[in-house]
């Protein structure tokens, strides 16, 4: 466990190189004397070559130094980071002088064009060339992180690299080069043509510095009305952890008695306490290995489940699995009672009598699986977005063999609008992130049309999450986060969220979450962003503190009050959209499955926060956020 900044340190040529570079005076006076030639006359001057060679050598022997004044063009100092997370971790120079270049990659059938069906597709992609020692696509997976006050920048490529450049003007063009070349890999169009992509109303996404941020500022105060004030310090300390059963899949988190574990073998009852997770209790069982059912009489079996919902008041839950391996979309899913750990119903998506796919479920609300009469879920495909029923049109529970699920409610779009997960506010909007990057939201009244959708950043959302209020918008990516304040005022002075109204020109610029390249790159092998989600509540009044990510063997935990402060040291002197690298690290010795926190129930007296859970397919651990005495 430890914090972000830790490990970065300050850039500086080694002890040994400044002692064999830099010689004071006196030495250098004593050098010139030892070398300097007794006094001749003029008969005694040898030929001209001679000389030559004499003072050649003299000059060799006196090591001058002249200081590092580079003459050519996109002249930079080459740092390796070595030594990982160990104590003898340092950066090292590489390269003393050497030069970088973004040269174009074209592909194999034309100079930065492809002919498709008699169209011209843009295909350039752009590559980052130091010296003879990096070469790396330039591309979001680099985690570039750049130091104005040393005019420097970090990156990952095989390895942990930095650059540093010679004057304050040389870094400036690198990043105005660096980022329309990542402007133009993303979106595949050149980047003079970037209000194509994010629109008018969107400029201060272009130009973070022309972005109305009041909204920012005036979120920050009413949050501090809200937050009760802890400690700036704070330790996570582990309270409990135990060994599963099978290789887990997932977590399914109750906000009442007991939370559930996904896993290989079936799903296991955990008992939720004000310091964690605890215990075991099997619901029910995987009758053989290929994921059948015992319990329920049907010849079907499929995978592991991928997703399961809890529903009425946490007694029942539904299961999805998909429909093929290495295929996210189901055909149905199980529903499963909790309290007999019988499998109860197999049901089917149809729509119009044709069966369907979906490739992900939620509640119809952030508080919806309290709800003992609950018989409703939103279903969400490539293109679809509509609201299920478990029970037929007259209102009767369905009790048919193979019954199939009402589609009550939603919309099938013409174009592939490449929808990939979403959630639900308190109030039961809906938001939606999408393949292309987008993110939209809509109301609780319709699913037919978005009533905002924010411009994609060119990388897919592979998770969203949203306030119960509604106020902000967490998307995941595979290599950052993406922090989305709603909230806008309208014609009439009133402030609303994208989810009621439309936001018009009024739309303050999203910031980042990201590890540092460093941490990036310890993270391991599967060092992709997933499962970002804030703290969970369930209570008008209350907002949630801190954000959560899983990251191959971390789980990454942001302050949300320090994320959303435009004065937070992170958001000096940056340039483009606020990034920040203010985080804690939860280090297992496993990738981890899902990193939760519990509902804000188990929050216990003194702790600012609900225990954080972190499972890994053989363990599951408990961490309690506690003020440092």
């Amino acid at each position: 466990m430890g914090g972000s900044h830790s490990r970065e340190g300050i850039l500086s040529d080694s002890e040994e190189e400044e002692e064999e570079e830099v010689e004071s005076e006196e030495e250098q006076a004593d050098r010139r004397e030892q070398l300097t030639p007794p006094h001749r006359t003029t008969s005694d001057i040898p030929s001209s070559s001679a000389s030559l060679d004499e003072i050649n050598a003299t000059l060799k022997a006196l090591k001058l130094k002249y200081g590092n004044v580079p003459r050519a063009k996109n002249a930079v100092k080459l740092y390796l980071h070595i030594g990982g997370n160990t104590p003898n971790a340092k950066w090292i120079i590489s390269e003393k002088f050497t030069t970088y270049e973004f040269v174009e990659e074209s592909a194999d059938l034309g100079e930065g064009s492809l002919k498709v069906k008699g169209e011209k597709k843009f295909q350039r992609k752009w590559v980052m060339k130091v010296g003879p020692k990096v070469r790396a696509l330039v591309s979001p997976s680099m985690q570039l992180k750049m130091f104005d006050d040393q005019r420097r920048v970090d990156f990952v490529s095989d390895g942990v690299w930095a650059l540093k450049f010679f004057t304050p003007e040389d870094y400036r063009v690198f990043l105005a080069e660096y980022e329309n070349c990542l402007f133009e890999n993303l979106h595949a169009i050149e980047a003079t043509n970037k209000e194509d992509i994010y629109g008018k109303d969107f400029r201060g996404w272009i130009n973070p510095k022309e972005a109305d941020d009041s909204m920012w500022e005036d979120a920050e105060e009413n949050f501090k009305e809200a937050y009760t004030p802890v400690r700036e310090r704070e330790d996570l300390l582990e309270e409990l952890e135990e060994a599963a059963n099978g290789g887990i899949q997932g977590i399914a988190m109750g906000a009442l008695d007991y939370s559930f574990l996904v896993s290989d073998s079936g799903i296991e009852a955990v008992k939720n306490m004000n310091h964690g997770i605890h215990g075991k209790g099997v619901a029910v069982k995987f009758s053989d290995g290929k994921g059948r059912f015992s319990g329920l009489d049907t010849s079907s079996s499929f995978e592991t489940p991928k997703k399961a919902l809890l529903m009425r008041a946490e007694t029942n839950m539904l299961l999805m699995n998909p429909a093929g391996e290495g295929k996210p979309h189901a055909t149905g899913l199980h529903q499963l009672d909790i309290e007999t750990g019988k499998v109860v119903t197999e049901w089917k998506f149809a729509k119009d009598n044709t069966e369907i796919t979906m490739r992900d479920i939620t509640n119809d609300s952030k508080g919806a699986q309290l709800d003992p009469s609950g018989s409703t879920f939103l279903g969400l495909d490539d293109r679809r977005l509509c609201r299920w029923d478990m029970r037929d049109r007259k209102g009767v529970v369905q009790q048919l063999d193979g019954p199939v699920l009402h589609w009550t409610d939603g919309h099938q779009f013409a174009s592939n609008t490449k929808f990939m997960c979403f959630a639900t506010t308190g109030d039961g909007c809906i938001v939606v992130g999408s393949a292309d990057g987008k993110i939209r939201l809509y109301s609780d009244r319709s699913m037919r049309m978005a009533k905002t959708a924010f411009p994609g950043l060119g990388s897919p959302i592979t998770h969203v999450d949203v306030t119960y209020d509604g106020k902000w918008v967490l998307g995941t990516t595979d290599t950052y986060l993406i922090l989305i304040c709603t909230l806008f005022t309208d014609k009439d002075g009133r402030t609303k969220t994208g989810f009621t109204g439309r936001m018009g020109n009024k739309i303050a610029a999203p910031r980042l979450l990201k590890l540092t390249p460093l941490d990036s790159h310890l993270a391991g092998e599967n060092n992709k962003f997933h499962g970002g989600q804030f703290s969970w509540i369930t209570e008008s009044g209350k907002q949630e503190r801190h954000l959560v990510a899983t990251v191959g063997k971390f789980s990454i935990i942001w302050n949300f009050q320090q994320v959303k402060n435009s004065a937070h040291e992170c958001y000096r002197n940056q340039e483009g959209l606020k990034s920040c690298y203010c985080y804690k690290i939860v280090l297992k010795d496993e990738s981890i499955v899902d990193s939760r926190f519990m509902h804000d129930n188990f929050a216990a007296s003194r702790s600012p926060e609900a225990p954080l859970v972190v499972a890994t397919p053989k363990k599951v651990s408990s961490f309690s956020m506690a003020n440092r005495r």
